[in-house]
């Protein structure tokens, strides 16, 4: 089991590195091809922030193992809304002043019941997935829209925050040169997770799905906590809070709907039953805490604390349903 583990946790690493470095090489690319830093933040870095849970659900659909990659999507989105945010939120209360913001957080809530109303026959099929990662598409489309939008109509908080994050400084050759390296090393770093994260469980006798809701959404969504912890600190609040509502979109959009294109079939019950019921209520949470509807929306450090409880609670139901099977 050592090889696994090491597996495991080299994956992590090359995972979270390989993943800066192919958003700072995209983000670089599109700067120097006079796209603006906001319109690259609502795509290419929330897309990238998403990259290591599209690779691993990817690689382990292409093996078979589409419980793990399912498991990838509602865990990561768990432990980005309970984990992340209620840390970052506990560090440093949270403000939002973004209308971009506070027009996804509806989005989000939509996409994942809309997702929910596919997988409630028990099965995650070709046309459920032809309909996820059209609707990803869409997404980006909108983003763009708005972005571009609000361009004209005045600049959003977030559009200073993203200018001070964005690489504008960066030769043509070395953006294009982070691209790839960071892109190989995240395809070849996901396909050691999977192994590692695969061959654990079959050892273990612990199901694709748990470990993917574990394990691996803990280690993909490593970027995610990097990108939020030191946004609160350089005082980004909505950036902080723009990626982790991204990759939730995204991670039900690219991350749930390329297993069903790729490997689709029945899904395990308790993903009906447990898991994504836990998503959507704390994506439920999330949204009562930060939209404000008079005011800007705030998550202060009690919002936080319960984020926090709330994520524990949920390991520890999915501990000792483990035991009950």
């Amino acid at each position: 089991m050592g090889m696994e583990l090491l597996a495991i946790a080299g994956g992590f690493v090359l995972l979270t590195w390989s993943a800066d470095r192919f958003v700072t090489g995209a983000s670089g690319i599109a700067f120097n091809l006079k796209v603006s830093p906001l319109i690259i933040g609502l795509t290419i870095v929330s897309l990238g922030t998403s990259a290591p849970e599209i690779l691993v659900s990817v690689m382990a659909a292409l093996q078979g193992n589409a419980g793990l990659a399912i498991g990838n999507a509602i865990g990561s989105n768990i432990i980005n809304t309970g984990l992340i945010l209620g840390i970052t939120a506990v560090l440093v209360p949270l403000s939002v002043h973004s209308s971009i913001i506070k027009r996804e957080l509806p989005v989000m809530l939509l996409v994942m019941v809309s997702a929910l109303l596919l997988l409630l026959d028990g099965n995650l099929g070709r046309l459920d997935g032809a309909l996820l990662v059209t609707g990803m598409a869409l997404m980006l489309i909108w983003v763009i829209h708005i972005g571009r939008r609000s361009q004209t109509t005045g600049i959003d908080p977030i559009s200073g925050e993203f200018a001070d994050e964005i690489p504008t400084s960066m030769p043509m050759g070395r953006a294009v040169l982070w691209l790839i390296v960071g892109g190989l090393v995240l395809i070849g770093s996901s396909r050691m997770l999977v192994w590692g994260a695969v061959s654990i469980a079959q050892s273990m006798g612990v199901s694709d799905l748990v470990i993917g809701l574990t394990i691996v959404a803990l280690g993909t969504s490593l970027p995610e906590l990097a990108a939020s912890v030191m946004s609160v600190f350089k005082k980004e609040h909505d950036i902080a809070l723009g990626n982790i509502i991204g990759s939730n979109i995204f991670n039900i959009l690219a991350v749930l709907g390329l297993p069903g294109l790729i490997d689709p079939g029945p899904i395990d019950t308790a993903v009906l039953t447990r898991d994504y019921p836990i998503m959507l209520g704390l994506c439920i949470m999330l949204f009562i805490m930060a939209y404000g509807l008079r005011a800007p929306g705030r998550i202060n450090r009690l919002e936080g604390a319960i984020l926090v409880a709330s994520f524990c609670g949920y390991q520890t139901l999915l501990y000792f349903s483990e035991l009950a099977t």
